[in-house]
């Protein structure tokens, strides 16, 4: 809802943000119940009326479906991008080859975890969970162990 004035109750655009056709009938409930209605300036809703009421819980009933109809369609699209052998998220900055010589150069002392990421041109804290995915080296060991 957009524009409000409150002495009018009036409101210049609904949008279809509500969460749920339910939160939408516990609005209407509660402006009902404080004695005031909604009147949208853009839209033919004007909750002082029952058409308006219906109108108001249609309008709910469809955002809801538009947003189910969605999560339906992204969690499809997902599913086959999986079945073709994508995954999501971003790709790792680190080949298995670069992820093993952080390790072993920290491990045995040679870099500090902090010089690590300045030598791969990666953040500290990159190296970090790298590190703490293997149990048997931390930073923090490797850096006092010198």
């Amino acid at each position: 809802m957009h524009e409000r004035r409150v002495a009018g109750n009036q409101c210049g655009h609904f949008c279809s943000g509500t969460p749920s056709l339910r939160d939408v009938l516990t609005i209407m409930e509660r402006l009902g119940e404080a004695k005031a209605g909604f009147r949208s300036l853009t839209e033919a809703i004007d909750t002082t009326t029952p058409a308006g009421r219906m109108m108001m819980q249609m309008v709910g009933a469809f955002a809801e479906f538009e947003r189910a109809m969605l999560k339906e369609r992204t969690k499809a699209g997902l599913d086959a991008a999986r079945q073709e052998g994508r995954i999501g998220g971003r790709r790792p900055k680190l080949s298995p080859q670069q992820q093993a010589e952080i390790k072993k150069m920290v491990s045995k002392g040679c870099k500090t975890a902090a010089d690590a990421a300045r030598l791969f041109k990666i953040h500290p804290a990159t190296v970090s969970r790298l590190l703490a995915r293997d149990p048997g080296s931390s930073p923090r060991k490797a850096a006092y162990a010198k």
